[in-house]
């Protein structure tokens, strides 16, 4: 009977902590839900040959606030996250530096209620600078939109077209194209430069927005897709549809998961030693008769 009242104790220890979990999970949720007249915010390291870096958005009426996002490789984009309206700086420093060091690079920008935006670190190591996009969230009914943004040191000028049209036409370095309509469907899309050429198959939803980058791969061009929207009426998350760096799931700093497990162990460093302690004390009774 002893043995069995210390399972149900214990069975009900870790009931208590899986019900801690689900509250901790669904309290995580709820603070990261956006809130009506948020802006959204997604970064990106398009520098190539830089090290790792960590991404600083800091908003200028409470610095304290700041989200950090950790050892961005090169081609990683983070998803959209929600942020408050106003005045932010984004601050590149080299993976691991302290927040206390001067940046890399930083810039100012503006959020505004409603509003998507890309802030990306580009350019080489030496020469660094930030480039914000305002991004769209939605597209003509029953069609697709598309940008180019041109992120390639190695080739300066690149045109890129989807075999219909030309989408971008020697398009220099940091610069961006119009959002354009295109027909939804899966299409190849041609890139070429100076003695380089690559293309790659994307396949567009209806009401989808979408922003090619073209960058450096280790034997030419790469390309890759990143979906601003996918849909007119979808919630925006900014995931990448190629594996180049993409959307993969990332630490954010202030995010309080490790402390749930250390007040987990705790919980069950207490029960084992209630148990102990209510088997010392029979011992003792025992002892007594």
């Amino acid at each position: 009977m002893r043995l069995g009242r210390r399972f149900v104790f214990l069975a009900v220890i870790m009931a208590l902590l899986g019900g801690l979990g689900s509250l901790t999970a669904s309290a995580a949720r709820a603070a990261m839900a956006p809130e009506s007249g948020d802006g959204f915010v997604r970064g990106a390291n398009l520098s190539p040959g830089s090290p790792e870096a960590d991404i600083y958005l800091i908003p200028f009426d409470n610095s304290s606030q700041q989200t950090v996002l950790r050892h961005v490789d090169y081609g990683e984009v983070y998803s959209y996250m929600p942020v408050s309206p106003g005045q932010y700086t984004v601050a590149i420093r080299a993976a691991g530096a302290p927040a206390s060091s001067p940046p890399v690079v930083s810039a100012n920008f503006m959020v505004a209620a409603g509003t998507n935006y890309t802030v990306a670190s580009i350019g080489s190591s030496s020469a660094r600078r930030v480039e914000v996009l305002q991004d769209q969230m939605s597209a003509p009914k029953g069609s697709a939109l598309v940008r180019v943004f041109q992120a390639s040191l190695k080739q300066h000028l690149v045109t890129v077209s989807d075999g219909s049209g030309t989408l971008a036409s020697q398009l220099a370095f940091g610069s961006a194209t119009p959002y354009m309509t295109v027909k939804p469907g899966t299409q190849t899309i041609k890139f070429s430069a100076s003695g380089d050429q690559t293309s790659m198959a994307v396949t567009l939803a209806a009401g989808s927005v979408h922003t090619i980058v073209v960058l450096d791969g280790s034997s030419g061009l790469e390309v890759d897709t990143l979906t601003d929207a996918a849909s007119s009426t979808a919630a925006p998350s900014g995931g990448a549809a190629t594996g180049f760096g993409g959307m993969a799931p990332h630490f954010i700093a202030g995010q309080t998961q490790p402390w749930l497990a250390t007040l987990a162990g705790g919980l069950l460093l207490i029960a084992f030693g209630i148990i102990g302690l209510r088997r010392s004390r029979r011992t003792v009774t025992v002892t007594r008769h």
